[in-house]
């Protein structure tokens, strides 16, 4: 279960991402026009910590682009390289923003999502004492077998190119960068999405035991 806040960011996180993402090898799209959002789902961080949130992107006629972020409240540990930004949350305080792939934060709920079949997660927002659901932007399906799945320690290895392959001890996984165009030749569990524009189920990502 993710629980939002009704908060206002500053700046956005379409604007920190309108700042970096033009500087990203995978990315195809015009520099300085603004990015909107297509949809997007959150995993949970069963420790409650760090926020886990992937929205997928474009810019003027680019290709949807899949992003996954991590919000903290301090900086993540030599990471400064995959640091999108950060921004002022008007419940929360600070928060540094991070591509995901390089968080194992993400990398566990990932995996977990995907091998487990959980799925994205519920979203709630609290009002006047009462949760609301918050109804997603986009559907999920996964084909993880449901079995047990290995924990998540350090993130040895993530290899940025068309797609992002991010490497650990127990999962190898596959996140799609332009997730219209499928990942050719990824092999393991799969998660797929589909939303608004997109109306049958591409593959966002793939996980594998090593």
């Amino acid at each position: 279960m993710a629980l939002l806040h009704r908060a206002t960011l500053r700046p956005t996180k379409l604007e920190l991402l309108t700042t970096w993402l033009p500087d990203r090898q995978w990315w195809q799209g015009p520099a300085g026009v603004d990015v909107v959002s297509r949809g997007a789902y959150r995993f949970d961080d069963p420790a409650g910590e760090v926020g886990i949130e992937t929205i997928l992107v474009a810019a003027g006629d680019s290709p949807v682009h899949q992003v996954p972020l991590t919000y903290r409240a301090e900086p993540l540990r030599d990471a400064d390289e995959w640091l999108v930004g950060t921004t002022d949350h008007s419940a929360l305080g600070r928060r540094w923003v991070y591509d995901g792939c390089a968080d194992p934060v993400y990398a566990a709920a990932l995996t977990h999502a995907i091998l487990a079949g959980a799925g994205q997660a519920e979203q709630y927002f609290e009002v006047d004492g009462r949760r609301e659901v918050r109804p997603p932007t986009m559907a999920i399906d996964v084909s993880g077998d449901g079995g047990a799945v290995p924990a998540i320690g350090a993130v040895r290895q993530v290899v940025d190119d068309v797609d992002t392959v991010i490497v650990t001890d127990a999962v190898e996984l596959v996140v799609v960068r332009r997730p219209a165009a499928g990942a050719v030749g990824a092999q393991g569990a799969i998660l797929s999405g589909a939303w608004d524009g997109q109306p049958t189920t591409v593959p966002l990502a793939y996980a594998r035991r090593r």
